[in-house]
């Protein structure tokens, strides 16, 4: 399995469905910025261009991303299109928040004992924090919040003198990293994305969800795919039947084309909450009888 969230994103967002032709129509700067990764699906060529970790289109929508670069102006690069600027920002606050509430995630849940939040935060809040508004909070989760508030503040503003120390070469589309890989915090932010890891990430618990996860995913697929295609070339059978009526009218492609049929059934399984997952494969599986 090969799916990449970022750019099932930028397909939705341009989605068109029945009287809502061009999805949410946002502006070519938004969808820019959303884009942290400007290069297609096909063909992959890694590199270590922070622009290439990923990709941030399907092969679908490769005519409408080239309209956006011509529009903002987008540098060429051999793999794809340099970065909007406003990118690195977008992406600075995701990987910011990610990494603090996840860690304070672990440790509000006993993955992680508190005394680590000390020991880990307190070497990116020992600038700003009160110790005495620290001690003076009676509750492990209030002195998280603070701890976890204070953190985040003292690495957006670091972000933003990045982002300002290194403006040229961004503007150019010349800048290759993320705006923490410069940042005089990446060692902690480093220890602190280790330890979730270490932790959080690879607790029996989580790895057994994890598991079952990928079985839930790739049985929804397998039947929705099925379904989706049988009625296109109409040879729908009674389960293919049963199983389009499953899914909402708003998720089913109306296209004979096998590459949008898989397109969609994709996206609509992506749009699941975990327990609305569950729920369906119970389903699918006889589980709710």
């Amino acid at each position: 399995m090969d799916f990449e969230g970022n750019a099932n994103g930028f397909r939705i967002l341009n989605a068109t469905r029945a009287g809502v032709p061009g999805g949410l129509r946002l502006s070519y700067a938004t969808l820019g910025a959303f884009t942290k990764y400007p290069k297609k699906a096909l063909p992959k060529k890694p590199s270590t261009h922070i622009a290439d970790k990923k990709y941030g289109y399907f092969e679908g929508q490769e005519a409408l991303f080239q309209d956006l670069a011509a529009e903002l102006g987008l540098a060429k690069r051999p793999e794809g299109y340099a970065r909007h600027p406003l990118t690195f920002l977008v992406e600075a606050a995701d990987d910011i928040c990610y990494t603090i509430i996840d860690f304070e995630d672990g440790i509000n849940l006993g993955l992680i004992s508190e005394d680590y939040a000390l020991e880990y935060l307190i070497k990116l809040v020992k600038d700003h924090i009160n110790t005495k508004t620290y001690h003076a909070m009676a509750h492990r989760e209030d002195r998280l919040s603070y701890l976890r508030a204070l953190a985040i503040n003292t690495l957006i503003t670091d972000a933003a003198k990045v982002f300002m120390a290194h403006e040229a070469a961004i503007l150019a589309g010349t800048f290759d990293c993320a705006l923490l890989d410069k940042s005089p915090y990446k060692a902690q932010i480093e220890d602190i994305i280790s330890l979730s890891v270490q932790k959080v990430y690879q607790a029996p618990e989580v790895i057994e969800k994890e598991v079952a996860g990928y079985k839930i995913i790739a049985d929804l697929l397998e039947v929705i795919c099925t379904a989706f295609v049988a009625k296109a070339q109409d040879r729908t059978g009674p389960y293919d039947a049963l199983i389009l009526k499953l899914v909402p009218p708003m998720h089913q492609a109306d296209s004979t084309d096998t590459y949008e049929l898989l397109m969609a059934a994709a996206t609509y399984v992506a749009s699941l909450s975990d327990s609305a997952a569950v729920h369906l494969h119970n389903k699918i599986s006889g589980k709710m009888l």
